[in-house]
C-alpha cells in the first residue's frame, strides 16, 4: 500500500470516528474547524488520485448527481406494520393475550418515533442500500440520500452483512430553522416534521436532503449476522444493543417491562416528556423482548402478533386567544382565524387556529380574550376546541362578524336561512380574486411550483394579472425586475405555468373554483363529459344523473358557465394552450365497478396517490359514503367517514390491503 493510500485511509477512518461522536454519541472530541480542514484535506487527496474512490468515504455522503426518478427495491425482509391501540384498554387487551400465549412476558417499550420508515442494507460492513418502507415489499431506492444523513454509518465496525430498519426524521429545531428560512423567502410553510422528513428524503437531489439535516434511530434488526463468531442474540435488547456497538444510533428512553403496570407507567412517562425530546413521538411500541417468544407468537397477515404501537390521543393544550382575523376565500366565505398567544402543539408552535365559522364561535360561548383548549386535527391543522369560562378575569368581550367584507367593503350576507357561511356579495372582490388564482395555482389543481400566496400578491400589485388566464401571457421579463424575484426565479415560475397547461381537464375543473366541486367532483365531471365544452353545455338534468351529484352541486356549475366572464376565462385559458379534454384514463380493470372512499392519513402514501391508483385500475373515488360504497379506505386520524362506514357495515381495508387488491 502506498504512503498516499494509507493517508488517504487514515483520514477516511479518522473522520468516520469523529462524525460518529459528534452524530451519534453526542461527545464530540474536536471543533467544527478541525473537523473541516481534515475533511478538506481528504478531498484534495481523492480528486488527486481517483484511484483510490471508495463509495463509503465521508466524502461521498453528498457525492451522487441529482437522479430523474427512485428506483424500485424488492426488501429482502418484510418491512411489516403494526396493529394501533388508541386506550389503556385496548392495550390492556393485547398484554392479556401475551400473558396467555407466554408464561412470563417480557416487553421492550419505547417511544415511537413519528418519521419515515426505511432499510439500510450492509454487505461486509459496507452500505450498499437505503431504501422507503413502500408497500412494505416494494420501497424506493434512496441510497443517495440516507448517505447525507451523518448518522448513518458508512462503514460498519466490523464487516457484518445485515439488514436493519430505522425511523427516519427531522429534529425540531431543524424543522423551525427550515420554515423561518421559507417564511422569509416568501414560501409556503412545511407542515410539521414527519411530512418534512418525508420530502426530504424524496428529493431527487442529494444536495437538497443534504440541507435538511435528517436524522435517524434505528429500531430493529431485519436480517442478517450482528456478530462474526455465530453467536445469536436472544433478546430485541441485546440487538440494539448490539447495533449500538456496530455504530448505530438506536432509539433512547426504552425500558423492559414484566407487568401491565410498568408497561402503562412508561407510557405516561413518555408522553409527559413528549415537549422536551428534540424530536417527535405520536406513540409508543411495545415488543415482545425474548426472540424465541417471537417465534413462538408468530406473524400476522400484515402485522406481527408480539408488538402493538400504543397511539397518543392529539395532544391539546391551552392558551390565549388574542384576537380573531377574518380571511376572506376564493368563494368569498369569510373564515374567522384566532390569534393565539404562541404554544407549542403537536411538533410545532401554534400561534393560529381555525374557528370555522361564526355559528362554531356562538356555540361555543367564545370570547376575545379567553383561555382556550387547541389541538392539532389529524396532527396538521390546528383548531380552537373550547374555551374555558372558568377562568376568565372580566376583561373579555363579545366577538361579532363583520357585515361587511373586510377586503372590499361590499355587504356580506348569509347562505340560506341554515347556512353557516357568511359571505361577500362582490363577485370582483380582491380577495377572491387573489384566493382564486392561489387555488388554481394549488398543488392539487394546476400544480403551479413557486407560484404561492406572496407571488400571487405581487403579481396583482404589479398589475400583471387580473385573473388566472393572465398568468400564461407572463413573460420572464415581466417578473425578474420584481421584489424577490430575479431571473433565475422568473424563468422557472414561466417553465412551471408552461408545464401546468398538459394538467387536464380533471385538474383544470378542480382548479376553476366552481362552488361545490372539489377534486372528487371534479373527476366525476371530467369522467363524464372528457371535455371542457362539452361540461360547459351540461344542464343540471344531465348533471344530477352523476353519481353523488345532488340538485345543488348541479345548479352551481350550470350557474358557473351562465355567467359571461367565466366562460370567457375558459376560452382564454383553451386560446393559451391548456389542454382541455380528460388525460386520465383506466389502465387496468382489477377495481372495476367498485367504488372507494379514502379517509385519514396513509402511511407512505399521500390519498391523492391512492387515488390516482385506483382510478387507473378502472375503480370509483367519491367524496361520502353510502350502502354503495365498496370499501373505504382508512388511514390514521380517520373521522366521520370511518364511523359512518362501520355502521352501514362498509369493509374497511388500509393502504396494505387496497395495495394487495392492485397486486402491488
Amino acid at each position: 500500500m502506498s504512503e498516499i493510500e494509507i493517508k488517504i485511509k487514515a483520514l477516511r477512518e479518522e473522520l468516520a470516528y469523529h462524525a460518529k461522536r459528534y452524530y451519534v454519541d453526542d461527545a464530540p472530541e474536536i471543533s467544527d474547524f478541525a473537523y473541516d480542514r481534515m475533511y478538506a484535506e481528504l478531498l484534495a487527496l481523492e480528486e488527486a488520485h481517483p484511484e483510490f474512490f471508495d463509495p463509503a468515504s465521508p466524502t461521498q455522503r453528498v457525492g451522487g448527481a441529482p437522479l430523474d426518478k427512485f428506483d424500485k427495491v424488492t426488501h429482502t425482509a418484510t418491512m411489516n406494520s403494526l396493529s394501533d391501540v388508541f386506550s389503556f384498554d385496548e392495550l390492556d387487551d393485547f398484554l392479556a393475550k401475551m400473558e396467555q400465549a407466554l408464561p412470563h412476558p417480557v416487553y421492550s417499550v419505547e417511544p415511537k418515533i413519528d418519521g419515515l420508515s426505511v432499510s439500510l442494507r450492509y454487505e461486509n460492513g459496507k452500505l450498499v442500500t437505503g431504501a422507503t418502507r413502500g408497500d412494505g415489499v416494494t420501497g424506493e431506492d434512496v441510497t443517495q440520500n440516507i448517505k447525507t444523513i451523518f448518522s448513518v454509518p458508512l462503514t460498519l465496525s466490523e464487516p457484518l452483512s445485515l439488514t436493519v430498519r430505522g425511523e427516519v426524521y427531522m429534529p425540531r429545531a431543524t424543522f423551525e430553522k427550515i420554515n423561518e428560512k421559507r417564511e422569509r423567502e416568501g414560501l409556503a410553510l412545511l407542515a410539521n416534521p414527519r411530512n418534512a422528513a418525508a420530502g426530504s428524503l424524496r428529493q431527487l437531489d442529494p444536495r437538497v436532503a443534504a440541507e435538511r439535516k435528517l436524522d435517524i434511530f434505528v429500531f430493529n434488526l431485519q436480517e442478517g449476522a450482528l456478530y462474526s463468531d455465530g453467536h445469536a442474540p436472544t433478546s430485541h435488547t441485546e440487538t440494539l444493543d448490539r447495533l449500538a456497538e456496530l455504530g448505530f444510533t438506536v432509539l433512547k428512553n426504552r425500558v423492559k417491562a414484566t407487568t401491565r403496570a410498568e408497561v402503562f407507567a412508561h407510557i405516561e412517562a413518555l408522553g409527559a416528556l413528549r415537549d422536551e425530546l428534540p424530536y417527535d413521538i405520536d406513540g409508543v411500541v411495545i415488543k415482545i423482548d425474548a426472540l424465541a417468544d417471537r417465534v413462538t407468537l408468530g406473524e400476522g397477515t400484515n402485522t406481527p402478533r408480539w408488538a402493538v404501537a400504543y397511539k397518543f390521543p392529539p395532544e391539546q393544550k391551552k392558551t390565549k386567544l388574542l384576537d380573531i382575523e377574518i380571511a376572506v376565500g376564493r368563494t368569498g366565505v369569510l373564515t374567522p382565524t384566532a390569534i393565539l398567544a404562541p404554544v407549542r402543539l403537536a411538533g410545532t408552535t401554534v400561534s393560529r387556529a381555525t374557528l370555522h365559522n361564526a355559528d362554531f364561535i356562538a356555540e361555543r360561548g367564545i370570547m376575545l380574550g379567553d383561555t382556550v383548549t387547541v389541538q392539532k386535527a389529524g396532527d396538521i391543522i390546528p383548531e380552537v376546541v373550547t374555551a374555558h369560562p372558568e377562568l376568565r378575569d372580566g376583561g373579555e368581550t363579545t366577538f361579532a362578524m363583520p357585515t361587511r367584507c373586510p377586503s372590499c367593503g361590499e355587504p356580506v350576507s348569509r347562505d340560506g336561512d341554515d347556512g353557516a357561511a357568511i359571505r361577500c356579495t362582490n363577485s370582483a372582490c380582491p380577495a377572491q380574486l387573489s384566493r382564486g388564482i392561489e387555488h388554481f395555482a394549488s398543488k392539487n389543481a394546476m400544480d403551479i411550483e413557486g407560484l404561492g400566496p406572496q407571488v400571487v400578491e405581487l403579481l396583482l400589485a404589479n398589475d400583471l394579472i387580473h385573473d388566472a388566464a393572465d398568468l400564461y401571457a407572463l413573460t420572464a421579463e415581466q417578473i425578474a425586475p420584481l421584489d424577490r424575484m430575479g431571473e433565475k426565479s422568473a424563468a422557472n415560475l414561466i417553465a412551471a405555468i408552461e408545464h401546468s397547461k398538459s394538467a387536464g381537464l380533471e385538474r383544470l375543473v378542480f382548479a376553476l373554483g366552481i362552488r361545490g366541486i372539489g377534486q372528487v367532483a371534479a373527476t366525476a365531471l371530467a369522467a363524464k363529459y372528457r371535455t371542457l365544452p362539452a361540461l360547459m353545455a351540461a344542464t343540471a338534468e344531465e348533471l344530477i344523473t352523476i353519481e353523488d351529484f345532488g340538485q345543488i352541486t348541479a345548479d352551481y356549475v350550470v350557474d358557473y358557465f351562465s355567467h359571461p366572464q367565466n366562460t370567457a376565462l375558459c376560452e382564454r385559458l383553451t386560446a393559451a394552450g391548456l389542454i382541455t379534454e380528460a388525460v386520465a384514463a383506466p389502465t387496468g380493470d382489477k377495481l372495476a365497478g367498485l367504488t372507494f372512499v379514502l379517509t385519514g392519513t396513509l402511511p407512505d402514501m399521500s390519498r391523492d396517490e391512492a387515488a390516482e391508483l385506483i382510478r387507473a385500475a378502472g375503480g370509483k373515488v367519491v367524496g361520502s359514503v353510502s350502502k354503495k360504497t365498496s370499501f373505504v379506505v382508512a388511514g390514521e386520524a380517520a373521522g366521520s367517514k370511518l364511523t359512518k362506514a362501520e355502521a352501514l357495515g362498509i369493509s374497511i381495508i388500509d393502504k396494505d390491503e387496497l395495495l394487495r387488491m392492485l397486486d402491488r
